[in-house]
């Protein structure tokens, strides 16, 4: 799946030389701006931008209901697709798929959405599928997605533990909150951008209004 770096790199300030590494890690971390809200006129999806204000992704659904059609395509600022997220149908829960490009045959990741009331933070459960067209890849990654997807606080767990990705609230210059059509996506080095955004589409499917 291709990489996207923003040029956004957020720098955490520490004076302990023990922190150094982890430092290192969260400079190279991208920080992007999503808008839930097209460019285009009469349509639905998502604006994304880096931290220089540039476009960085796009999602344009013509159809009146993106769910219904059951196939999403995020593309880069040029209108290339980068990834297809498709409905799987007749499945038991709600699970989207995740496909490199627009012409891959097998998916590389899905998300199934939590159902069970024992793990009420979980929000979905995003595993390499076992039919992805890389096999280096099967079985070798997976993550989960806890927080509140209305609230834009979310954060996105390795199988380790480690929090590689976040969604979170939006606020102004002044401090003003933008409201929850604007939040930020806040991405680690080790979490490619188009999969992160890739599974933030795919959490609006299951949880927006």
């Amino acid at each position: 799946m291709a990489k996207i770096h923003p040029n956004n790199p957020v720098s955490v300030a520490t004076s302990s030389d023990d922190d150094g590494d982890r430092t290192a890690a969260a400079a190279a971390a991208a920080a992007m701006t999503v808008w839930r809200k097209s460019l285009l006129f009469n349509c639905k999806g998502f604006t994304v931008y880096d931290g220089t204000g540039n476009l960085l992704f796009r999602v344009d659904n013509y159809s009146s209901s993106s769910s219904s059609s059951g196939e999403i395509v995020l593309m880069d600022a040029y209108g290339k697709c980068l990834v297809t997220i498709k409905r799987k149908r007749l499945s038991i829960g709600e699970k989207w798929l995740i496909y490199s490009g627009e012409e891959a045959i097998k998916p590389e990741f899905s998300v199934k959405k939590n159902m069970s009331f024992h793990q009420s933070k979980v929000l979905a459960r995003v595993t390499t599928s076992s039919s992805s067209s890389n096999p280096t890849d099967r079985c070798r990654h997976s993550y989960s997605i806890e927080g509140s997807y209305s609230h834009n606080q979310c954060t996105i767990y390795d199988d380790r533990r480690r929090p590689v990705g976040e969604v979170e609230r939006k606020e102004a210059a002044a401090g003003i909150a933008l409201g929850c059509d604007v939040f930020r996506l806040v991405v680690q080095p080790e979490l490619d951008a188009p999969l992160a955004m890739a599974m933030v589409i795919a959490l609006e499917q299951m949880y927006g209004s």
